[in-house]
């Protein structure tokens, strides 16, 4: 699957700001499943200074520093993007499917931050705990069918509903709730994993939908890693395997560091900022003709 996505962020302030560093994850993964064909990222006002730098994760992040000040920020980037599925789980294990809990002796120790609980002691949650068990009791201990069972569960329990403002909440709040939006539902899962010993992490990303939407957004899903298969995608919120009409935006074990785009600014006392975003995603669409374009201001 091919695709130009065009994502926009238009920030105002109701008086001048000066801008502080801004750390911007809005270039797509380039790896793996999935691979980067173009890619160019419009700023206005212009920073004084650009990085580029690979985050823990493997991502590809931008920081940007302005000087002067403004009273809008508009980000643009546009990515033409090629996605392809990933072979069948089954497939990779040749018939040694890893039985659950996973001994953590027996992965990598760069993957021990997956496998963190959300407690300030790094402890899992007693409710994801609850839920995991009853996962695992209804899976025989097989990883698929206890990733199956669980994402069954999550739907059964958790009302997905959209929530664009604040962080992912914690495994607990989303049960006792019993709603929950794409971010909320994928901690959840994540949470849950985790407590078994697959190590887990939070993504950010587009989901390419038929028919397409009026509005796109960003969507949120888990990643696992499962040994003999690597890091393979779930979404709890669609009740499935991800597959090549997902689009990898930035991948992190704490969610707060996907956000597209995160920053500060400073100006008089009271001064207040609108956000407004637009995403267009055009399926099996060519390269700009002019992908040097200069981004204009908005009216």
């Amino acid at each position: 699957m091919r695709a130009l996505i065009v994502h926009r962020l238009t920030y105002r302030y109701d008086a001048p700001v000066n801008l502080g560093e801004h750390r911007l994850c809005l270039r797509p993964r380039g790896q793996g499943f999935q691979t980067l064909l173009d890619h160019h990222l419009y700023v206005l006002p212009e920073p004084e200074q650009r990085r580029e730098l690979v985050a823990a994760s493997g991502d590809e992040i931008q920081r940007l520093r302005f000087l002067g000040s403004t009273d809008e920020l508009i980000f643009e980037a546009r990515s033409l993007v090629e996605t392809r599925s990933a072979p069948p789980l089954q497939s990779c294990f040749n018939g040694l499917e890893p039985p659950l809990p996973y001994p953590q002796g027996q992965l990598n120790g760069d993957l021990q931050g997956a496998l963190k609980g959300w407690l300030p002691n790094g402890q899992h949650e007693p409710a994801a705990i609850d839920l995991t068990q009853e996962a695992l009791m209804g899976s025989n201990q097989q990883t698929l069918a206890f990733l199956k069972q669980l994402i069954e569960l999550i739907q059964e329990r958790v009302k997905y509903t959209q929530r664009h403002m604040g962080p992912a909440w914690p495994a607990g709040r989303t049960l006792r709730e019993r709603i929950g939006s794409c971010r909320d539902l994928a901690m959840l899962m994540v949470a849950c994993c985790r407590v078994v010993g697959l190590p887990a992490r939070f993504v950010s990303g587009y989901q390419l939908q038929q028919p397409p939407p009026e509005e796109y957004d960003l969507h949120a899903w888990a990643e696992v890693y499962l040994p003999g298969a690597g890091w393979r995608g779930f979404d709890p919120s669609a009740g499935t395997e991800v597959n090549d009409r997902y689009v990898v935006l930035a991948t992190s074990s704490k969610p707060e560091l996907t956000a597209a785009v995160s920053g500060s600014f400073s100006g008089p006392p009271g001064t207040s900022s609108e956000l407004n975003w637009q995403i267009q995603i055009n399926e099996e669409a060519s390269e700009p003709e002019n992908s040097q374009r200069k981004l204009v201001q908005a009216a």
